[in-house]
């Protein structure tokens, strides 16, 4: 039996693997010949991996850009960044966190199955960052041990249900289906960029209707749009903070080709992202439908945030620019107050701010796209500061939760215990 209990953890440990099971048990459910069962879970666990090897490539490529940047404008303060804090917490609340993310899963089966909610959560990732927020605030409460593992199984397995049901009117507007789900611990984010969006927005003109001139007809290709922006970004935090500087970090390169290269491994991180997304998604979907039929009538699976990038490409780029100004205008309102400045993390104003974008272009057009990132990219630079106090000894590091979801979770949770 503790055999068989490390080896469902190991899994839990392999998000591809857990997504690859669900795909698997989903074609059983259908009866479906070997053949096509064997190649769903593989393509399934495929378009997975090929969707991390790109956020790799993509985070790789932003945290240089990161190191540059703070180089290049003297900022210094906490860089909200969900890995970071994890494997800071990890020696700690590792096991407590590894439990309740078993026994969430198990709850969010349930809870689908019992309730009007039939949202399955697959982003496991988010699953484990969340398991492990709740672990950390409910021990600053006091709370230990088995009781610690239940309220926690229980919290986050209910928020695996009830984050994508919350976000649902809108995913359903920006994917043109309701079949598929939100899963990602961001959902207030798109859920403000897409209210924005409707108040506020312009829906004569989306961010996919701009009109490019003939001589930037080659900004039309998303991955070359994407390179150019994130070059000239680079290049300019590069020159500010100097190439002797950039030259420390770019492993004996020049440092201007060294710029060139982690723009365009930034591009190609987004290709490989979309890509995978697109594989991902072809199969998971098809195998939801015997878990529909069998276990969970109805259930819809729950996706990471860049299963909206391709719906529109323009808005991701436009949802990060705005998000990013967001956050840049926050941290010199922090500085000026004498508040904890939460530096711009480029990662999440990336993914949160360009979903955020393909939300609030879906219910505003441009407008909506620019004003509804713009506003969650404020709000992801303030819940941050304010989530530092509950969390108790890791408060004092010079990392935190960088999502919405977080933020709120963190701070209710926190109140709740105190």
């Amino acid at each position: 039996m503790h055999n068989f209990f490390e080896f469902m953890l190991g899994l839990l440990k392999e998000p591809a693997i857990m997504v690859g099971l669900i795909a698997f048990i989903g074609l059983i459910a259908q009866k479906s010949d070997i053949s096509t069962i064997l190649k769903g879970t593989i393509k399934t666990v495929m378009g997975f991996l090929i969707l991390g090897f790109g956020a790799n490539a993509l985070i790789g490529a932003l945290n240089n850009f990161s190191t540059v940047f703070t180089e290049a404008f003297g900022v210094s303060g906490v860089i909200p960044n969900n890995e970071a804090i994890v494997a800071v917490a990890q020696e700690t609340f590792g096991y407590e966190m590894a439990l309740i993310m078993f026994f969430a899963f198990i709850v969010n089966i349930i809870l689908a199955r019992i309730t009007p909610l039939k949202y399955i959560f697959l982003t496991g990732h988010h699953t484990m960052f969340m398991s492990m927020l709740v672990a950390v605030i409910l021990s600053t409460g006091g709370i230990k041990g088995t009781a610690l593992v239940a309220i926690g199984s229980l919290i986050v397995g209910a928020l695996m249900v009830i984050m994508p049901a919350i976000a649902q009117k809108y995913t359903e507007k920006v994917m043109g289906t309701d079949q598929l789900a939100m899963g990602h611990f961001s959902t207030l984010s798109y859920v403000i960029s897409g209210y924005i969006g409707s108040k506020f927005g312009d829906t004569s003109k989306t961010t996919e209707d701009i009109n490019v001139p003939k001589s930037l007809m080659f900004l039309r290709d998303t991955p070359v749009a994407v390179a150019a922006t994130m070059a000239v970004f680079f290049m300019i935090a590069s020159v500010i903070a100097g190439g002797q500087f950039v030259n420390t970090i770019s492993n004996g390169q020049n440092w201007v080709v060294f710029t060139f290269m982690q723009s365009l491994t930034f591009a190609g991180g987004v290709y490989i992202v979309l890509q995978g997304v697109k594989m991902l998604i072809a199969e998971i979907v098809p195998a939801f439908k015997g878990i529909s039929d069998k276990l969970v009538p109805g259930a819809k699976p729950a996706l990471d945030c860049p299963m909206v990038f391709p719906v529109a490409p323009n808005a991701v780029l436009i949802g990060f620019l705005s998000s990013f100004s967001a956050g840049l205008l926050m941290m010199a309102i922090q500085g000026m107050m004498g508040w904890t400045i939460i530096v711009a993390g480029v990662v999440p104003h990336f993914f949160v701010g360009g979903a955020s974008g393909v939300y609030g272009n879906a219910t505003g057009g441009l407008r909506g796209a620019i004003l509804g990132a713009f506003t969650q990219g404020i709000c992801i630079s303030i819940l941050p500061m304010l989530l530092l106090p509950v969390l108790g000894g890791l408060g004092l590091e010079a990392t935190t939760f960088s999502d919405f979801d977080f933020g709120v979770v963190g701070l209710v949770l926190g109140w709740a215990v105190s």
